[in-house]
């Protein structure tokens, strides 16, 4: 038979052994239990990334707030004309992409428009798509006058 540990006392009663046991059965099954929360990789990996992400929004939020804020002092420094030519830039961007339209209205092959104008729908709702469409229709643009010029 075994001795006990010279620390702990022994049982003076079955009543007493039995709590013992079932006291030593609780405190393994706990430490089983922080044992294999350690060794779980996955959810600790995942714990992680929960605690990674719960940082950049808050820091996103922080970074939001002080290019606002260096925005508007930005905003109030720049000297009238600049503001004035920056409108005037964005008007005729505005403009060029109008004309933009207009020509591949005027120039583009009816199949072509067609095939341009089912893309749209089918991208609506799905921005990448609606981006490559756009894209492919900007280079069957760009092609076609090429062969013309």
């Amino acid at each position: 038979m075994t001795q006990p540990p010279h620390d702990e006392p022994t049982a003076s009663s079955p009543q007493e052994l039995r709590e013992q046991v079932e006291q030593t059965r609780h405190e393994l099954g706990q430490t089983v239990q922080a044992l294999a929360a350690k060794t779980a990789v996955k959810a600790r990996a995942q714990e992680k990334a929960a605690e990674v992400k719960e940082q950049a929004m808050a820091n996103a939020v922080k970074v939001r707030a002080k290019v606002a804020a260096v925005a508007h002092q930005v905003q109030d420094r720049l000297p009238e004309p600049v503001k004035d030519g920056a409108a005037q830039a964005a008007g005729q961007a505005r403009a060029t992409a109008a004309e933009a339209g207009r020509l591949w209205q005027e120039k583009a092959p009816e199949p072509v428009r067609q095939k341009a104008a089912e893309g749209v729908r089918a991208a609506r709702g799905n921005g990448a798509l609606l981006l490559l469409v756009a894209a492919g229709g900007t280079a069957l643009w760009l092609a076609s006058r090429r062969g013309k010029g």
